[in-house]
């Protein structure tokens, strides 16, 4: 690999991995100058890694590299396992990038253990029956729009992850959500709370939808919010398929 691009933190993370590789770094908000920057190593002609949490497709950067060669009329050319890439006719005729003088580059989005996965682990089995994830960053969405998914996914009894629930500046944002949410679910609803899922300092916590509000919760945390069957056994938090209302359990 010819470099490596990433937001610092995670560059941190892997650095004793990558003490040979050139890097590309930068802070939080600054997502497009570094991904570009990835991307146009890759049109020189470099192999180049661009490093997320969790998995690539969530919350990250593989939605982002993808927009900016669109933008910039960059060519993909799949690279993962010799698979080739089939596009309806109606995709093709309306793409502005297949155009063959426009530069190329091979593209391999390899996928990773999101938060949502690696927390619930630590919980127990919160998702096992339907959720729905919600970031609570209002960085590139507005507030509003994300009121109405907190209120319409709390009215359809989905499990609920929080992403991003809390920082310096959103500190009241999470307060907000869970107000939503105690107007549909029991207070003694079951909410698990993992921090640095998998990582050094990592926390895992169950509490009730009513003492969220006094929970200890960062922007490395994930939150679940328990739909009305979850329920917690010996510091496990599970939410029922509903295997016990068709067959018998004992």
């Amino acid at each position: 690999m010819d470099a490596v691009a990433g937001y610092t933190l995670y560059i941190d993370l892997i650095r004793p991995l990558i003490s040979n590789t050139r890097i590309i770094q930068s802070a939080m908000t600054q997502e497009v100058d570094r991904v570009a920057a990835a991307i146009m190593e890759a049109v020189a002609g470099n192999s180049c890694a661009i490093v997320s949490s969790g998995d690539a497709g969530i919350y990250a950067m593989a939605g982002l590299a993808l927009e900016i060669c669109r933008a910039r009329g960059i060519s993909l050319i799949p690279s993962g396992f010799g698979q080739k890439s089939h596009v309806s006719d109606l995709q093709s005729a309306n793409d502005d990038i297949s155009d063959k003088r426009s530069p190329a580059i091979y593209l391999e989005i390899v996928p990773g253990i999101p938060a949502l996965a690696s927390s619930a682990s630590l919980l127990g089995a919160p998702l096992t029956h339907d959720f729905a994830c919600i970031s609570l960053s209002d960085l590139l969405t507005p507030w509003k729009t994300i009121e109405k998914r907190l209120e319409a996914a709390s009215m359809a009894d989905f499990v609920i992850v929080l992403y991003n629930p809390k920082s310096k500046r959103r500190s009241g944002h999470l307060e907000t959500a869970q107000q939503i949410f105690l107007k549909h679910r029991h207070k003694d609803t079951p909410v698990g709370i993992v921090t640095n899922a998998m990582r050094e300092n990592q926390r895992v916590e169950i509490i009730r939808l009513s003492d969220l509000h006094l929970a200890e919760v960062t922007m490395l945390s994930t939150v679940f919010i328990g739909n009305s069957t979850s329920f917690v056994y010996q510091d496990h938090l599970i939410t029922p398929r509903g295997y016990d209302q068709k067959y018998s359990m004992v």
